[in-house]
C-alpha cells in the first residue's frame, strides 16, 4: 500500500476528474457514517485538510450536492457520478476523501472500519461524536 502520510492521487471511475489528497493522518481517520445520505452511498472515506484536495482535471466536471442544514457539500464526477468527496458539517475545515478513488487502495483493504453515528449527529445534538459500530470485512482468500 502506498504510504499514506504523502500526497495521494486520485480519480472517479471515468478518470475524468483528477485529483491529489494530502491526508491529516494517514489512514487513522478512516470511516463510515450512518447519516441518511452516508448510508446510501455507501464510502469509506478519510480525513484531508481544507485545502488538501486539489483538482488537476475536470473541475468543471464536479457537480455538489448539499441535504438538511446544507452544511456539508458532496461532490461527484457529472460523468460517471462516482463521490470523490465532502467538505463536512462535522468539521467544515476537513474533507472526508472517498478512499475508492485513491490510487492503488479499495476500501476491502482495511480488515475493521469504524462507523460514526451520523443519524444523531454531534452538531443536532450537542453532544461528542459517537461510534455506532464496526464495518468488518473478512476475506475468503
Amino acid at each position: 500500500m502506498t504510504n499514506p502520510s504523502d500526497k495521494m492521487g486520485g480519480a472517479c471511475h471515468c478518470g475524468a476528474v483528477q485529483f491529489e489528497a494530502a491526508l491529516i493522518d494517514g489512514f487513522a481517520t478512516i470511516r463510515r457514517c450512518t447519516c441518511s445520505y452516508c448510508r446510501m452511498r455507501g464510502a469509506v472515506v478519510v480525513a484531508a485538510k481544507m485545502g488538501g484536495v486539489r483538482i488537476l482535471e475536470g473541475e468543471d466536471l464536479l457537480t455538489s450536492y448539499r441535504f438538511n442544514t446544507g452544511a456539508a457539500q458532496h461532490f461527484f464526477c457529472s460523468r460517471c457520478g462516482i463521490y470523490t468527496h465532502h467538505q463536512r458539517r462535522s468539521d467544515p475545515n476537513q474533507f472526508g476523501v472517498n478512499v475508492a478513488c485513491l490510487e492503488g487502495i479499495s476500501p476491502f483493504d482495511f480488515e475493521e472500519v469504524p462507523v460514526v453515528d451520523g443519524i444523531q449527529h454531534p452538531n443536532d445534538t450537542g453532544g461528542p461524536a459517537r461510534l455506532a459500530g464496526m464495518l468488518r470485512f473478512i476475506s475468503e482468500r
